[in-house]
């Protein structure tokens, strides 16, 4: 995905500049900075990973994640005309399967896969520079809320009956660099984004008490567990 990113910013820029030098450089969307506030969507993949800590060198996660996607709304406010504070509800769904290599037995026992579909709510601070004729690229980053549909933190089974928990209710940090792209129609910003979890999102196996299990094969050993991964977003405004 960093490739594909990487490969659309260098086309855009190879165009940029072969056009600038056959004539002068027509600026479009020339007042659209001076809004105080606008709108948009998103498109995007992602590919999730896992941070894993252990408690025991012995215990290791094989992690395989698919490609997932991204889908949702932008509100961006100007706040200075160098920086704007963003809100970017929206949608991200990823699959991930777990191979714990400390179990023995069939892979009914040593792997579980973990679906993921967040309602994400990020809120974010975007750094640009000046404008650069029909370019503008910018950092941006912050923190967000997401919410697990596919969470099974309330299920009473957990890995003895085949179910790896996950919780509801996680937060996020968030990093990227993109480019606002001016275009005579709209403004075209693509971004590649980094996440990372701020809190544990494991749900770790109870005993026949309803207490923690501390020698569980699956969770006893896990010391933290929290998402990270690789967004690329393609912005229309």
């Amino acid at each position: 995905m960093k490739r594909v990113f990487v490969t659309t910013i260098l086309c855009f820029i190879i165009l940029n500049n072969a056009t600038a030098q056959k004539r002068d450089i027509v600026q479009y969307k020339q007042n659209w900075d001076k809004q105080i506030v606008f709108w948009g969507y998103y498109l995007g993949l992602n590919k999730k990973d896992l941070k894993i800590s252990y408690l025991n060198p012995d215990t290791f996660i094989n992690v395989t994640s698919s490609t997932g996607f991204e889908v949702g709304l932008i509100g961006d406010l100007r706040l200075h005309k160098n920086i704007n504070l963003r809100l970017e509800p929206g949608l991200s769904s990823n699959i991930k399967k777990l191979e714990f290599t400390n179990i023995e037995g069939s892979d009914n026992v040593k792997v579980r896969e973990v679906n993921g579909t967040y309602l994400r709510i990020p809120l974010l601070v975007k750094l640009s520079t000046d404008r650069l004729d029909n370019m503008r690229p910018y950092v941006v980053g912050g923190v967000s809320y997401d919410f697990n549909f596919s969470s099974n933190q309330d299920n009473p089974n957990d890995n003895d009956d085949g179910e790896f928990r996950m919780k509801k209710n996680n937060f996020m940090y968030e990093i990227g660099v993109g480019v606002d792209l001016y275009l005579p129609y709209f403004v075209f910003s693509p971004s590649i984004r980094g996440v990372f979890a701020i809190n544990n999102e494991m749900v770790r196996d109870v005993d026949s008490n309803g207490n923690i299990d501390h020698n569980s094969q699956w969770t006893g050993n896990i010391d933290y567990f929290g998402t990270r991964g690789i967004f690329i977003k393609f912005a229309f405004h």
